[in-house]
């Protein structure tokens, strides 16, 4: 697949009226359809507004609205070329690079940072194909202020969530590369095991760690197989986590490299956006296609 550079964005979509054309014929694959009239017909552009109008009553169409482009006041293309940017890499991108990309204020930033983040939400389900499913769980979040390697006994105040490590909770399907991780309140049999029924279909292979939580996994129809990381053992047979592993790793090089640090409200939304670029990284097309293709309509 041939990259698709800024050349080709700027040809594609060289201004406001580019970007809203494409997203009519997005919308309306085929064809307005006009509430009055109860048909598809004919629009044409207003150019006073972004919107189309029919040609047999006048009625308006306004694409943008119920989107996560409606009521905004930032140009279109900038918000496309935000999400260019959130494309062209694997690790994200911070709302104060998209704020010196684009010359809006870090405010209007983050917002369309959110907006277009909320795109990337996808229910993935159904995994068990060929090669089985690995189940691990990580904590995000650093060391209590003050712990240093020289003076491991000094700990400095815990106030706050911001002092605790956030567990999280990763699916992924080998045959199909595809990865769900999810913030969880705790690491217990009762939290783990439903989220894991949600997202994997029954009698697959489920391969994890010695962790205690994951031994009821055959009581619920599951083929269990697990390595002993304890005893360091990483690998025995085609029982192992280093796949899901290796996802741990690139979310954690990421968020810690650009965000530096992610709160509790906001980390799924992170991890939605790192499990999105992971799930659709063989794509045929372009990253950028894929992620713009996620706007809709509420």
């Amino acid at each position: 697949m041939r990259n698709y550079t800024i050349r080709d964005f700027d040809r594609d979509f060289p201004d406001d009226d580019a970007c809203l054309e494409w997203l009519k014929d997005f919308l309306y694959p085929g064809g307005v359809y006009c509430e009055k009239c109860e048909a598809i017909t004919k629009h044409h552009r207003i150019k006073s507004r972004p919107s189309y109008s029919c040609d047999r009553c006048g009625h308006h169409v306004h694409p943008m609205a119920g989107t996560i482009y409606q009521d905004t006041r930032t140009p279109l293309k900038l918000w496309f070329y935000a999400t260019y940017l959130m494309a062209q890499t694997r690790c994200g991108i911070s709302a104060k690079q998209i704020q010196r990309e684009t010359g809006v204020t870090y405010k209007t930033a983050w917002r369309m940072f959110k907006q277009i983040r909320s795109l990337l939400d996808e229910d993935i389900g159904g995994m068990g194909g060929n090669g089985g499913v690995e189940v691990d769980e990580t904590w995000m979040g650093g060391k209590p202020r003050g712990k240093s390697r020289e003076f491991p006994h000094k700990r400095g105040p815990k106030t706050g969530d911001e002092k605790k490590k956030i567990p999280v909770v990763g699916v992924l399907d080998r045959g199909k590369g595809r990865v769900h991780a999810s913030v969880t309140p705790d690491t217990k049999r009762d939290t783990i095991i439903p989220i894991i029924q949600e997202r994997v279909l029954p009698r697959v292979t489920i391969y994890t760690d010695e962790a205690p939580h994951y031994r009821s996994l055959p009581k619920h129809g599951y083929d269990h197989r697990r390595v002993h990381h304890k005893s360091k053992v990483w690998v025995h047979g085609d029982a192992h986590t280093n796949t899901i592993e290796g996802f741990w790793s690139l979310l954690k090089r990421g968020i810690g490299g650009v965000y530096h640090s992610v709160s509790l409200k906001y980390l799924q939304t992170y991890l939605n956006e790192y499990s999105f670029r992971y799930n659709h990284r063989n794509d045929e097309v372009p990253m950028f296609q894929t992620m713009i293709s996620r706007v809709q309509k509420a």
